[in-house]
This record gives C-alpha cells, structure tokens and sequence, in this order.
C-alpha cells in the first residue's frame, strides 16, 4: 500500500534539515555587474532563462552565436528574442510578471553563473538594431535589471558529467516523434524532424 510522502510545511523545518551557509556562500554575491562577472557571462553563448506568471513558470534556453547577452550599463543586461515556436511563454510571464532568473553556462566550466532580477520587453529600434544578424533582427529585447549575481557551486554538473564528450542521445525521442505521440500520429515523425532541421538551419535567426 502506497504511502503519502512527508510535506515539508516551513522554512524552519526546511533549514534544519541543512547546516548554515558557509561565508563563502553568502559574500560571493554581487548587485551588479564586476569585472571576473562580466569576463564569465560575456563567455557564455547559452543560458536557461526563467520566468514566472499568472498561469504558471517557465524555463526557456537561450543561446547565441557569441554572447548570449549584452551588457547596456553594469547594472543591466540585454537578451535579443531571436526566432522560436511564437509561443511566447517567457515573454507573456515578463510582460505580466518581471522576475525572472537567469543561469549562464561555458562549455567545460563546471561552474555556473546565476543572475536574478527584474525584467521588461522593449522593441526599441536601436536596441534590436544592436543584434543584427543576417539582416534580421530580434522582435523584441528583454531588458534585465540586476538584483543579484553569483556562482553555482560545481557539484551539479560534475555528477552529470555534463563535458565529458559522451553522446547520450541515441535513445532519446526526436521532437517529431513526440509530435507524433501527441498527435495520435496526424503531425510529425520522420517527415517532420527532416523537414524541420533543414528548415532551422537557414533560419537560426
């Protein structure tokens, strides 16, 4: 007979389940941009942007082929809104919802690079116009205002082995066949996935 697990209720009986931060921990923490912050995000082409709104969180990866984001002033971040599915999950979560958090990888760094605070969307001409590629700009920019920056401990991705050059996928299900299972077969499969593919690859942006 299943069981219904414990609920953790509090934050009291959440902290005393763990030990006190090290100070480490807690001084790491900057407000704006720094000069090591600066070298380390300017280095990342990929992060997960996430967001919260009134139907719910979001997650989003985003990437570039240089920086994925710019820095307008050293308190401010810029994220170009390049071509996706038109959802607009984050976007809608932004518009209705600023939080957001973003987390910056470097591929072979352990490390991650974390940044929460407030943001907004603009379709200013001259902020799109700063990341034109191919004659094509973004629709929108989000506009990231700093409350917090700082760097993840490293333990995560060395668990996952994240850079150890190891293909893992050939097990994994495409997006056409998922398309497919929730279809009931009337959209994607092989047709889809080939299609798309080379579909994506001469409209990156």
């Amino acid at each position: 007979m299943e069981t219904t697990p414990s609920r953790i209720a509090s934050v009291e009986a959440l902290e005393s389940l763990y030990g006190t931060p090290g100070a480490p921990a807690l001084s790491k923490v900057a407000r704006r941009m720094t000069p090591l912050y600066r070298r380390w995000i300017m280095a990342s082409k990929l992060c997960v942007l996430s967001t919260v709104g009134p139907a719910g969180t979001d997650g989003s990866p985003r990437g570039d082929d240089g920086p994925v984001v710019q820095e307008l002033d050293p308190g401010t971040l810029l994220m170009p809104d390049w071509r996706g599915n038109n959802r607009l999950d984050s976007l809608r979560n932004i518009v209705q919802d600023g939080r957001v958090s973003l987390m910056f990888v470097v591929p072979g760094s352990h490390n991650v690079v974390r940044v929460n605070g407030t943001a907004w969307l603009s379709d200013d001409a001259d902020l799109r116009a700063r990341f034109e590629r191919q004659a094509r700009q973004p629709a929108t920019v989000i506009v990231v205002e700093i409350a917090e920056i700082y760097t993840q401990c490293a333990r995560a991705l060395m668990r996952a082995g994240l850079w150890s050059g190891e293909d893992l996928s050939e097990d994994v299900p495409t997006a056409g066949e998922i398309l497919s299972e929730m279809t009931d077969g009337d959209e994607g499969g092989t047709a889809y996935d080939q299609a798309w593919g080379a579909r994506a690859a001469k409209t990156m942006w």
